[in-house]
């Protein structure tokens, strides 16, 4: 048995919920009945990376407090500690607007979310930039 956390083994590091969305490199099937599960890694590192800008581009959310609040719902989620071990990661005040647009910016975001999720953060900058720039 794989002892992954199940981000990583369903190649969805930031464990987005399957609700319908035909994401790139989706498997067959798409969920294991609640996650995404995606044929590599570099998908579910793309779909969290386009998940976090379009929070920005669509819905006008920008800080660490804004998208953890709609990323990790309280109601299912520690989210206030969720915020707090996301801003220590990436060293940003929860209240600050992000630039989402900068890879740098979305990249350490992504890694930060990925070590919260998972426990750890096992990718490359340069794997996560990749995926961000497919």
């Amino acid at each position: 048995m794989n002892k992954e956390p199940r981000g990583i083994r369903n190649n969805n590091p930031g464990n987005i919920k399957y609700n319908g969305i035909n994401w790139a490199g989706l498997s067959v099937p798409p969920s294991d009945g609640v996650f995404c599960v995606f044929t590599e890694a570099r998908y579910g590192l793309r779909a969290l990376g386009k998940l976090l800008r379009n929070y920005n581009r669509y819905y006008g959310i920008r800080t660490i407090n804004g998208i953890i609040k709609r990323f990790a719902p309280a109601t299912e989620n520690q989210t206030d500690a969720y915020i707090k071990s996301v801003a220590a990661s990436t060293g940003y005040d929860p209240h600050t607007q992000l630039n989402l647009e900068s890879n740098a910016v979305l990249v350490k975001l992504m890694k930060a979310i990925i070590k919260h999720e998972n426990g750890k953060q096992p990718y490359t900058d340069e794997e996560i930039y990749k995926s961000i720039e497919s």
